[in-house]
């Protein structure tokens, strides 16, 4: 009798699934395989259908949730990761993507390697005393092309593209003429005539512009002068708002010509051949280009969490993934002209006659469009990012664009971020001029309970140096706290947009806690933290904001540790430290309230502020 009872129930057990909810992948698997310990797939992707899978049978495996584990090692890309509402889990059954906690990390890489170096070249562009010691490969092909682009990683450290002085060196300009759509400078030492790729970098106070140069003219005085190519050039001279400076406060502005061999002189950097591909590199000391791990980015976008308003994605969470080598590409086909924080301009263009309904004062209008990300959720709930890292990313790192509500990022480090580190909300772009107020038809639309906390972001805006350390748009109930925000360019934390009085959705947020500093590198009219428009309720307190660098080639000296920009209101602003009480006010509100705060503020507040794990 006992015998024939285990039998049966042995029998029962074979023929009942086990309810394990685990997903395991590895670089060395099979997406044929049945994603075991011991069988795991291959791709991350094949891992994400097999969970979709699961919920759309309602299998037992979800029961509890889903548990996707990464091992260590590189998933190199040919596609985004596309994360939609089949792939939704619950609260208490969400879909978790992990890496492993000890070994190699897990890094989800949007780029390829650049392999076949050989010494010496024959490009007589190439100034002789450095030709030697050039380094050159063929840039690799993705499908049938190839691979054209502006970043280079070699052994983990980001190269710069060849250009005149070192990086973040400028020169002032002589003249910017809006009629002749023309920028005068000091004739270049380097004879630059046949660098068909040249770009100039221009400092615009807050902003940069990036210009393909189509035509460098002597003028015979010792100055050139120099015009581009379109559209950029059109955007450039039209716009207001900022746009170069002559004879300002403290100079011109300034400008710097990159990407041409000529330029190439200086180890860490490099330069890419058109139409060849081949590439160009000076080794830094110690480099052995026989042996270093070269990257270059092919993709812009690593992972796309994208529902709709009628159905969203919702509870999935990413822990202890790397997030790394997307590219940016789109100023080698259109330039780049910027309004602010990273938003390129599309169309602008000086009014006139000022005025418009919602804002009688306007003398300007401009539309935008919003940065490429390395991973963007859109219509989404429940998307949590914890303990992961992005790192070496041509763009935006993190954006929650549009829709997004009820996520925390937490305990994950930025660095190396060409764009912004983690960008949230609304900037309305497309047809909707950017300084007409926002307030959405349906209010979900409106980014909400976002938490950012105990993260680490550092050397973000390394390519679009009007990009920050986390930046917030339209948002309300968002919560950015703890964090440690340094060594950025222009401003760290950034709040609000819109630059109006009027009600819009935006409110109840706070900024606490976070330690901000060496911040305004290179751009100025900056803060630590920076806010823009009307959010009641909203609240900034025991900050720790320090070391405003004097950025070089300023043409004046707006730089605060805290900015109020235009029409600032519903804050109240306590406890905040900082060496002197040294603020912004741009037309602020009349519900303000800022008081204690500065250099007397205690010091059990001032060393509380920043990451809640050091």
């Amino acid at each position: 009798m006992i015998k024939t009872i285990f039998s049966s129930l042995l029998l029962f057990l074979m023929g009942t699934p086990v309810m394990a909810g685990d997903i395991y992948v590895a670089p060395t698997g099979s997406d044929t395989a049945p994603g075991t310990v011991s069988a795991p797939l291959l791709t991350p992707a094949a891992a994400i259908r097999m969970a979709r899978e699961w919920r759309r049978l309602n299998r037992q495996e979800t029961a509890g949730g889903i548990r996707i584990h990464l091992s260590g090692g590189d998933y190199r890309l040919q596609r985004p990761l596309f994360l939609r509402p089949e792939d939704s889990g619950t609260p208490d059954s969400p879909t978790v993507i992990c890496g492993d906690d000890g070994g190699k990390p897990t890094v989800i890489s949007g780029g390829m390697p650049l392999d076949g170096w050989h010494k010496g070249c024959s490009d007589t562009r190439i100034p002789e005393n450095v030709r030697s010691r050039v380094w050159v490969a063929d840039a690799p092909r993705s499908g049938n092309r190839i691979v054209y682009c502006r970043q280079l990683w070699v052994n983990g450290n980001k190269a710069v593209r060849a250009q005149q002085g070192r990086y973040g060196e400028m020169i002032r300009m002589k003249d910017f003429d809006a009629a002749s759509r023309t920028i005068t400078i000091p004739t270049p030492k380097e004879d630059l005539s046949g660098a068909g790729e040249l770009e100039m970098l221009v400092h615009q106070r807050w902003a940069i512009a990036i210009l393909r140069v189509k035509e460098m003219r002597p003028l015979g005085n010792g100055y050139t002068q120099v015009s581009f190519h379109e559209p950029e050039s059109q955007l450039e001279f039209e716009h207001p708002w900022p746009q170069p400076v002559i004879d300002g406060e403290k100079g011109s502005s300034s400008f710097c010509l990159v990407n041409a061999p000529q330029l190439l002189d200086a180890p860490g950097e490099w330069y890419q051949d058109y139409p060849s591909g081949r590439i160009y590199y000076l080794p830094r000391e110690g480099e052995d280009m026989t042996t270093v791990e070269a990257i270059v980015p092919v993709m812009e976008t690593l992972a796309s969490v994208d529902g709709t308003r009628e159905r969203t994605v919702h509870d999935i969470q990413f822990q202890n993934i790397t997030f790394a080598h997307s590219a940016w590409t789109r100023p080698l086909y259109e330039g780049l002209v910027t309004l602010q924080g990273g938003f390129r301009m599309t169309d602008a263009y000086k009014l006139q006659k000022s005025g418009l309904p919602e804002k009688a004062s306007l003398e300007n209008q401009a539309w935008i469009a919003r940065p490429e990300a390395a991973v963007s959720i859109r219509h989404a709930s429940g998307i949590d990012f914890k303990d992961c890292r992005f790192v070496h990313l041509g763009a935006t790192a993190l954006d929650y664009q549009l829709a997004a509500s009820r996520s925390t990022v937490s305990g994950c480090t930025f660095s190396d971020i060409g764009g912004t580190g983690i960008l949230v909300g609304h900037f309305p772009d497309g047809g909707f001029e950017t300084h007409v107020p926002f307030k959405p038809l349906v209010s979900s639309d409106l980014c909400d309970a976002i938490t950012i906390t105990d993260n680490e972001v550092s050397d973000a805006a390394n390519e679009d140096w009007s990009c920050v350390g986390i930046a917030a748009g339209y948002v309300s109930n968002i919560e950015i706290s703890h964090n440690e925000v340094h060594h950025l360019n222009y401003s760290g934390i950034c709040v609000g947009w819109g630059w109006t009085p009027r009600e819009s959705g935006m409110r109840n947020n706070r900024i606490v806690a976070n330690y901000v500093h060496d911040f305004a590198r290179q751009l100025y009219d900056v803060g630590g933290i920076y806010t823009l428009s009307s959010q009641p309720g909203s609240e900034m307190k025991n900050n720790r904001i320090e070391d405003l660098h004097k950025a070089p080639y300023a043409t004046n000296d707006r730089a605060f540790y805290i900015y109020f920009d235009e029409a600032t209101d519903g804050y109240t602003v306590t406890g905040n430290w900082c060496p002197k009480e040294l603020f912004g006010y741009n037309q602020p509100g009349k519900n303000m309230l800022i008081k204690g705060n500065g250099p007397k503020v205690d010091k059990a507040t001032k060393e509380a502020a920043g990451r809640l794990r050091r």
